[in-house]
């Protein structure tokens, strides 16, 4: 392979640019943009007066890279964003300004021959987008594939033709729909695109927890994996739903043997069925109340005490 040639596999989970915190610095905090309708970073600075819509560069690893300044923010609580922010070196001069602008169609470009190429050779992978460094040292190409690729008479063509450093970077399908954007089903703008950092492990049972309709249309997002909100509100169902009677559990109330057969945590309620088919609504007093009435009958038959003469449901294999 070309000594100029960096191939990188991605997995979902990328990180922020981390920088080291200078003590007895006071700085400014601001949201800023890589690219046009890109996602939005935090960016420190010491600089006290940039406004919306400033070119300025920021510092990555050992280059400077433009950025739009999209607003002035609150500093974070120290810890939690000082030292996982951007660092914005300086403002960008008239020169630097006219090659920011012209960086989009640069990349256009470079994506368009690269497809060309791509479907010249039958190569079986997905050019996701073309990223140039602003200083012409690299360009990155972001693709999705079912499987590896060989692709070295591309990454030959591609260098000859930049004459630069190619890095070919595959991708997963999540990072793909976070790179190209979109709106969800409840109508806003994906959460991965707009501020999400970081892929979280997401799995059935955070859906099987909230009560959610196991339809993979309905919990699945543009990327056809499952939702990344499904763990927004998942720990809060656990917490809520351990203080509460588990499905099958047994409560008496009203001097009926009931079974729980769902459990609303949002509203702290539990439905229940009796031997009869009777169906009722415990609210959080009632069901409280009844679990307290069935431990109670259960301490009592435990010490030998008479039982209330209460039905229980009959056990699998016993009449």
């Amino acid at each position: 392979m070309n000594s100029h040639t960096i191939v990188t596999y991605m997995t979902d989970d990328t990180s922020a640019q981390h920088f080291p915190s200078p003590q007895n610095e006071v700085f400014y905090f601001y949201r800023i943009s890589c690219r046009p309708q890109g996602q939005e970073h935090l960016a420190r600075s010491l600089i006290t007066d940039l406004a919306y819509g400033d070119i300025i560069l920021i510092r990555i690893e050992d280059r400077l890279e433009p950025a739009t300044v999209v607003s002035r923010t609150a500093a974070p609580k120290l810890g939690k964003g000082h030292d996982h922010a951007w660092e914005i070196s300086r403002r960008a001069n008239a020169e630097e300004k006219e090659r920011h602008t012209q960086l989009p169609a640069r990349e256009q470009a470079a994506a368009a021959f690269c497809k060309e190429r791509i479907r010249v050779l039958a190569l079986p992978m997905h050019l996701v987008r073309a990223e140039c460094y602003f200083n012409g040292s690299k360009v990155i190409f972001y693709f999705t594939a079912e499987s590896r690729v060989d692709f070295r008479e591309l990454v030959k063509e591609l260098v000859q033709e930049f004459r630069t450093r190619v890095e070919m970077r595959q991708i997963g399908v999540r990072h793909e729909t976070q790179m190209t954007g979109g709106i969800g089903a409840c109508g806003r703008e994906l959460c991965c695109a707009s501020f999400l950092r970081n892929f979280e492990s997401v799995s059935i049972k955070m859906a099987k927890a909230q009560d959610l309709p196991l339809n993979p249309a309905k919990i699945s997002g543009v990327c056809n994996r499952l939702l990344c909100c499904l763990t927004y509100e998942f720990e809060s169902y656990r917490a809520i739903k351990r203080e509460m009677p588990r499905l099958g559990q047994q409560l008496n109330h009203a001097d009926k043997v009931y079974r729980v057969t769902r459990v609303l945590p949002m509203q702290g309620t539990v439905q229940a069925v009796s031997e009869e088919g009777t169906e009722v609504t415990l609210t959080e007093e009632q069901w409280k109340e009844a679990e307290a009435a069935i431990r109670g009958e259960e301490a009592r038959k435990k010490n030998g005490g008479k039982g209330s003469g209460k039905k229980e449901f009959p056990q699998k294999g016993k009449k």
